[in-house]
């Protein structure tokens, strides 16, 4: 159904452990695309967009109701923060201090921590304008919140446009130096959530090296030519063509799991990927002004949070994993006085 201007509605979605009330936002814009995101979390839970013949369907993992995204949620559809992916072993300096953090993946720290932007129920304001309906997000992060240094202020700012695009973008200042890496841990199925697999889908990612990583998956400190790999794709190439093949780093991963160094001026909005899926016929396009992008095949979904092995991927717009130990990665530090910003845009669409 198609809608005379954008639009947004409001209503509950369920209270968190400690009583808090949480609300879901709808988004909508004239075509009938229809965004619906959470403020615990800032969580996408459903896009929906029509496929060739014009039916809708929601091309997003996610969960209807709160509960899930409470107890046993892989990140679905989550802002991240304050650093999104790994730091080895929860660990880093700044000048002679050490600051530990939480260790909550194998021996390293993940995605900010135990409670991570993830958990956060951020603070909400929805309005309209001509050409999008906009919902703007903020938390404020305290000092020593998961063990990071410094008060971070942040606001995330989504915005769905009548050209058929989310937009994210980030806004944050922080009043001592501390690491800080935030994005979206959307997963897609172009095919529709809750469809067997995104092996079928096809991937074309804009960079000529990867980040190799070790069995923790924290990378080497390495920028490796992608090219000859099965982490080529630079050219569209089918997710299920080499993902079962010998690579060692697919063995580790598990299937993809890794970061890719994109082409282009970090700072710059530009191409990072695109996404077909021939059988429906419907397309995603990721710009982002991001240094780095992880793409992940679904590895570690098991059925046990509602979804199938590789049945989502996520493509994620970062800094360089684990960079705060990492002096040859971009610069991951926000200064006081400085702003960190950040954008991408996820723009959907149909094959010719």
């Amino acid at each position: 159904m198609t809608a005379a201007v954008p639009s947004v509605e409001e209503a509950p979605f369920g209270l968190t452990g400690a009583g808090d009330a949480v609300r879901l936002y709808t988004l909508r814009n004239r075509n009938g695309v229809v965004v619906r995101i959470t403020n615990f979390g800032g969580i996408v839970t459903e896009i929906s967009v029509p496929d060739r013949f014009g039916r809708f369907a929601n091309v997003t993992l996610g969960y209807p109701t709160l509960e899930p995204y409470l107890q046993r949620s892989p990140y679905f559809g989550a802002l991240i923060g304050r650093y999104a992916n790994r730091i080895a072993h929860g660990r880093f300096r700044i000048g002679d201090r050490q600051f530990a953090l939480p260790v909550n993946n194998g021996s390293h720290h993940l995605h900010g921590g135990v409670r991570g932007f993830d958990k956060a129920l951020w603070t909400a304001r929805a309005h309209v304008t001509s050409e999008a309906a906009v919902l703007v997000l903020r938390h404020t992060s305290p000092d020593g919140d998961q063990g990071y240094p410094g008060r971070l202020e942040v606001e995330a700012r989504y915005e769905l446009t009548d050209a058929d695009a989310l937009h994210l973008s980030f806004d944050a200042v922080a009043d001592r130096l501390t690491p800080v890496n935030l994005t979206s841990h959307a997963y897609f199925n172009l095919a529709g959530a809750g469809a067997p697999t995104i092996l079928d889908h096809e991937l074309e990612i804009c960079a000529r090296r990867f980040t190799p990583a070790d069995a923790g998956l924290i990378p080497t400190g390495e920028l490796r030519e992608v090219a000859g790999t099965p982490f080529d794709f630079t050219r569209p190439q089918a997710i299920g063509a080499r993902i079962g093949g010998g690579d060692p780093q697919l063995h580790c991963a598990g299937g993809y799991d890794h970061n890719f160094a994109l082409d282009g001026p970090a700072g710059a909005l530009r191409q990072a990927a695109r996404l077909v899926h021939h059988g429906s016929g419907r397309t995603l396009d990721l710009l982002t002004d991001a240094p780095g992008l992880q793409f992940y095949s679904g590895n570690f979904l098991d059925g046990a949070d509602g979804f199938a092995h590789r049945s989502g991927l996520c493509l994620e717009p970062q800094r360089f994993p684990d960079a705060p130990n990492q002096p040859g990665f971009p610069d991951p530090w926000l200064r006081p006085g400085e702003r960190y910003r950040a954008r991408l845009v996820y723009r959907f669409g149909l094959t010719p």
